[in-house]
C-alpha cells in the first residue's frame, strides 16, 4: 500500500508536458481543479475525462503509474459513494429493512466519485511532469504579487516544494521501518481494521525520529551551502515562456469556455 501512493513524485520524461514551463502546469491545474467544480452533468465529466487522456498520452506517463495512485483513496472514494448513495432521498429504487437507495442518491454517489477521480489524476499528474526544483521557481513567480502585502513568496514555495519532495522520501523509509518490524515478528496485516491500524502506533516513534533526523540533515546541507533565503539568488537555468506556453493558454481559454457553456446548457 505505501508504494501505491504516487503524490509528490516525478516521472522522469521529455515530452511536451515535461517541457512546458511550471507556471502554465500550475495554473493548468488550477483551472482544472476549478472545472471540475463548474460541471454538474456526466457530459461535462465526459469532456473533463477526454481532455485529461489526452494530456496524459501526451506526457507519456504509464497509466499503470498514474492509476496505482487511486489505490490510496479507494476507501475515501467508497466512503464518499456509500454515503452518497444511502443519505440523498429521491425515488426508492431497492430496499431492504432500514437502507434505502434512490435513484436521485445513485445519481450523486456517481457523480462524486467521478469527480474525485479526475481530481486526483489531474492534480497528481502536474508533479508526475514537473521536476521539484521547476516547481519551487514556478510557485515563486507566480506569488511574487504577493510581496505587495509583505508576504515572502520564496519562503511558501520552498515550503511547498519541500514538503512535496519528501513525500516519496518518507513513504520510503515507512516501508523500511515496516519491513525491519516484519523480520522481528511484527504483524501488520492480520486482524480487524482497528486492530490493524493500533499495530501501525510502533512505527510512528521511528518514523517521526526519521523525519526530524532528515529535517536536519536537509538545514545543515542548505546552511553549507550558504543558503539565506529568495534575496539576490540567482538560477543556473531561468523559466521562461515559449510558443507552446502560449498555446496551452489559449486551450485553458478554450477548456474553460467549453465547461462553463456545458453547465449553462446541460
Amino acid at each position: 500500500m505505501i508504494r501505491d501512493i504516487t503524490l509528490g513524485q516525478y516521472y522522469p520524461g521529455n515530452s511536451a508536458i515535461h517541457r512546458l514551463d511550471a507556471r502554465t502546469k500550475i495554473i493548468w491545474t488550477l483551472i482544472y481543479i476549478v472545472s471540475l467544480f463548474v460541471v454538474d452533468s456526466f457530459q461535462g465529466f465526459a469532456v473533463a475525462g477526454g481532455v485529461l487522456l489526452g494530456i496524459i498520452l501526451i506526457s507519456r506517463v504509464p497509466f499503470r503509474f498514474i492509476f496505482r495512485g487511486l489505490k490510496v483513496i479507494f476507501f475515501i472514494l467508497l466512503f464518499t459513494f456509500v454515503l452518497n448513495m444511502f443519505m440523498i432521498d429521491g425515488k426508492v429504487i431497492w430496499q431492504w429493512k432500514f437502507l434505502t437507495i434512490t435513484d436521485e442518491g445513485f445519481y450523486r454517489a456517481c457523480f462524486m466519485a467521478i469527480r474525485l477521480v479526475l481530481l486526483v489524476i489531474g492534480t497528481s499528474l502536474m508533479t508526475f511532469c514537473t521536476r521539484p526544483v521547476e516547481l519551487t521557481d514556478g510557485l515563486e513567480k507566480l506569488m511574487r504579487p504577493l510581496k505587495v502585502f509583505g508576504i515572502s513568496a520564496h519562503e511558501i514555495a520552498l515550503m511547498m516544494t519541500i514538503a512535496l519532495r519528501f513525500i516519496p522520501t518518507l513513504l520510503d523509509e515507512t516501508d523500511k521501518i515496516m519491513k525491519a518490524q516484519q523480520a522481528r515478528g511484527a504483524d501488520f496485516e492480520s486482524g480487524n481494521l482497528i486492530q490493524r491500524a493500533k499495530a501501525l502506533i510502533p512505527i510512528l516513534i521511528p518514523l517521526f525520529i526519521s523525519s526530524f533526523r532528515i529535517a536536519q540533515d536537509l538545514a545543515l546541507a542548505m546552511e553549507a551551502r550558504c543558503y539565506h533565503g529568495g534575496k539576490g539568488r540567482t538560477r543556473m537555468n531561468e523559466s521562461r515562456f515559449s510558443a507552446r506556453d502560449g498555446a496551452c493558454a489559449v486551450l485553458m481559454v478554450l477548456f474553460m469556455g467549453v465547461m462553463i457553456w456545458m453547465r449553462m446548457y446541460f
